[in-house]
């Protein structure tokens, strides 16, 4: 793990052109200066807002210079405000850049530097196309501005409340040549919209919705993908997705974009943002008012880093956020927080004495950060601690990261738990007892147990085959990173099988089903054996699918977080996920897996249970709906959902199969199903029976299958009942009957005979209650004897 080491100064201005002026600008104004650096390093533009005339507004510093024209410029009143200093890409020489200037107005100045002639102004060009336009914000993307302007309605005393989607996001390509500067065609984004700030990435560029929107608006962010023609509406806290491409200028309508997600985002609350950047890996660095710092990546995905100590952040308080490498920089009141991104666990913090800092560039220096301040630029650099006999503190700090969230879980009290506070606060002793067992003994070959408590030695006994299991997993990583390519799917497949035992046998929350979202989607074969192997499935000898998982693994795979709890960012449940891989790799044992859960279900929840997976949505249906995923529909498919619905053995389904297969009139596989199901209960029988006389009535199909049929009459139907239900849905015909019809598919009576016959020769219930006493020796019972 990096540390960083104290604060360096590398420069007091000295080496800057007008290095006193440089520190008097920075000293000077309430408000704080903007300062940016150029691509390379070497030149530091100042921009003082709130300056009065004629102290120059923007001016350049260049390091180590050696004369040349300098860049100064200035504004006044009325004059519009400037909204944007950028750098962008020249292809004149490699590696080369320009710096654009743009006015609120669309004025924009492109100048250049080069070495002993200083700052050149190459063109002055108008980046709008109508003259009241606007500019509310403007970034730049390799060799193009992108920008959004604010459109007045012609009408100038129109209420501008009513007229809040008269944005318009544009991009406009800057091409700098030997023979001057071109501006190329305007494309249009978006238009129609809200206010956004637009900030860009290498690939993407993010739309952050104004602090000024509409309610209904800033409740999701937008992410233009330029290359693919595509916006992605995000809202990331709500794991929420959608993504559109804009194959013609009316697709590009603001409200049209919205059309089909108007529903799922009038729900949701709007986005807490304070501040917002982008990263250097290309995600948006988002700031809430609690202070939680959270990245945007450009799929729509949001991943939370840290969280900033302190009160909820005010509106005007100032928030810096640089990255350098994987290290996060952020300044609050005086506060330098470096994390490191990929953990979120805080490399350093360090309470800084200057009023004002700013982050400016090190290029190729990525382990380093460089701060601006009043006095000098400083330096952060990192290195590996000293002592490199001890191990990595990483796992160790891994340990308390995740006691600290399995002890929020299950506090009742409202105060946030940190690492800090879990390492001295001497409550929790395990994650104490773990770290300490880790830190003497994942790397220490020999006498792991020497310096350790003897309720650790102990510990570290009964933990030995974790450790081995721990320390063996580790190995096989590496083996897949240096295995040649023939030997790799055989450890990516033991690998799998590993990540998805241990997820199997820990809590199952959501990080963890998305992780193993990932990991069956990204070998779904190595996933499809892992799950084999954890769940025991075989085939017994008489060719029936068993399993032999203990019930904590049971309840893992039926009773983790379901679908309405795990978002709408593509993660389904495990049930889900499993039932996948069996149609894709095993679909003839799909009904019988159903079957297994359900008798497990039965054995380990209530019937009914709201706790169990049952009491929610059943099982049989969560299989069907992963058979309804399936992108084309085959006779196979068919045949599978029969046999989920009768391998449920509730009777809606087994009704619902039975409808299904008389519409596809298989008369042969109706009748042994009414055959088997009728048994499992008198009411399921007489809906059977029910069903199928009303077949019968309408057609001639199941003549051939009548003595089957008929024994499944139920008890209870008399003669009167059988012949309503037969006169309900005879079809009706278009001509008058007659007494002797030539048609062949007209219902007699002698169809219908064997079974009134068999109805009205079945003896009565009520003889059936009676029948011990009418069959007594002696009726009626012989007269008692008299007492005289």
């Amino acid at each position: 793990m990096k540390r960083a080491r104290m604060l360096r100064q590398v420069s007091d201005f000295s080496d800057f052109s007008r290095g006193h002026w440089l520190q008097e600008l920075l000293c000077q104004g309430e408000e704080p200066s903007h300062v940016q650096s150029s691509p390379d390093g070497q030149h530091l533009l100042v921009l003082q807002k709130s300056r009065p005339p004629p102290l120059p507004r923007v001016v350049a510093f260049q390091r180590h210079g050696v004369g040349g024209a300098d860049l100064k410029r200035n504004w006044q009143p009325p004059q519009p405000a400037l909204v944007g200093l950028l750098f962008l890409q020249s292809p004149m020489t490699l590696g080369s850049w320009v710096l654009a200037i743009v006015w609120e107005h669309g004025r924009t100045e492109v100048w250049h530097f080069m070495v002993a002639v200083g700052w050149q102004l190459l063109q002055t060009l108008e980046l709008c196309q109508g003259a009241r336009a606007r500019i509310i914000s403007v970034c730049s993307q390799g060799a193009s501005l992108v920008w959004c302007e604010e459109r007045p309605p012609l009408d100038a005393h129109s209420d501008m409340s009513k007229c809040a989607f008269r944005f318009c996001v544009c991009t406009r390509a800057l091409e700098v040549g030997e023979q001057g500067v071109r501006l190329g065609t305007v494309r249009i984004v978006l238009h129609n919209s809200p206010e956004y700030q637009v900030l860009a990435s290498p690939q993407h560029v993010f739309l952050v919705p104004a602090a000024a929107s509409f309610a209904t608006t800033s409740k999701f962010l937008l992410i233009w993908h330029p290359e693919k023609a595509k916006l992605t509406i995000a809202a990331p806290s709500a794991g929420f997705v959608h993504s559109k491409v804009l194959r013609s200028s009316s697709e590009s309508d603001f409200r049209k974009l919205l059309l089909g997600s108007v529903g799922l985002l009038s729900g949701l609350a709007p986005l807490d943002i304070h501040t917002s950047a982008v990263s250097n890996s290309g995600g948006l660095l988002l700031v809430s008012t609690k202070g939680a710092v959270n990245m945007v990546e450009p799929d729509g995905t949001q991943r939370h880093i840290f969280d900033l100590e302190g009160d909820p952040l005010a509106q005007g308080s100032p928030v810096q956020l640089k990255t350098f490498g994987s290290i996060l920089a952020c300044v609050l009141a005086g506060v330098l927080y470096l994390v490191d991104q990929n953990s979120g666990r805080l490399i350093e913090k360090k309470i800084l004495s200057m009023k004002e800092v700013h982050f400016v560039e090190s290029p190729g220096e990525e382990d380093s950060i460089q701060l601006l301040t009043q006095t000098g630029i400083y330096s952060f650099s990192f290195s590996k601690p000293e002592d490199s006999s001890r191990p990595e503190p990483c796992l160790v700090e891994m340990v308390f990261e995740e006691a600290c969230r399995y002890y929020q879980r299950r506090s009742l009290s409202s105060s946030k738990l940190t690492v800090e506070k879990l390492k001295k606060g001497g409550v929790f002793q395990a994650p104490v007892a773990l770290a300490a067992i880790l830190q003497h003994s994942l790397h220490q070959k020999q006498k792991p147990a020497r310096g350790l408590q003897d309720t650790y030695v102990k510990l570290l006994s009964t933990m030995s085959l974790e450790l081995q299991s721990y320390m063996s997993l580790e190995l096989l990583k590496t083996c897949v990173v240096c295995a040649p390519e023939g030997e790799v799917e055989s450890y990516c497949e033991e690998l799998v099988e590993q990540e998805v035992s241990r997820v199997l046998h820990s809590d199952m929350g959501k990080d963890n089903l998305a992780y193993l979202n990932s990991v069956f989607a990204s070998f779904p074969k190595a996933a499809w054996k892992a799950t084999r192997s954890c769940l025991q499935l075989q085939q017994n000898g008489d060719g029936l699918l068993v399993a032999r998982a203990t019930p904590e693994v049971w309840k893992k795979v039926l009773g983790g977080p379901q679908q309405e709890e795990v978002g709408q960012n593509g993660v389904v449940p495990l049930f889900e996920l499993i039932c996948a891989s069996f149609l894709r790799f095993k679909p003839k044992w799909l009904p019988s897996f159903v079957e297994l859960t359900q008798q497990y279900v039965s054995i380990s929840w209530a019937y009914s249970s709201k706790e169990g997976p049952e009491g929610r949505v059943p099982l049989y249906k969560r299989a069907l709906g992963v058979l309804a995923r399936k992108n084309k529909r085959s006779e196979a498919d068919d045949e599978m959902e029969l046999e989920l619905l009768l391998c449920s053995k509730r009777p809606k389904a087994v009704l619902q199969a039975l409808h299904l297969l008389i519409r596809l009139k298989r008369w042969q596989r109706v009748v042994e199903v009414a055959e088997k199901f009728s048994k499992l209960s008198p009411l399921l029988n007489k809906e059977i029976f029910t069903t199928l006389l009303a077949e019968f009535a309408r057609h001639r199909e199941l003549d051939p299958y009548l003595d089957t049929l008929w024994p499944l009459c139920p008890a209870e139907l008399t003669a009167s009942d059988i012949l309503t239900v037969v006169l309900q849905h005879l079809p009706r015909s278009q001509e008058e009957p007659v007494p002797f019809s030539s048609e062949k598919n007209q219902l007699t009576v002698g169809l219908l005979k064997p079974l009134l016959q068999r109805v009205v020769q079945r003896p009565c219930v009520q003889d059936e209650i009676y029948s011990d006493a009418l069959q007594s020796p002696t009726f009626p019972p012989p007269t008692p004897p008299r007492e005289y």
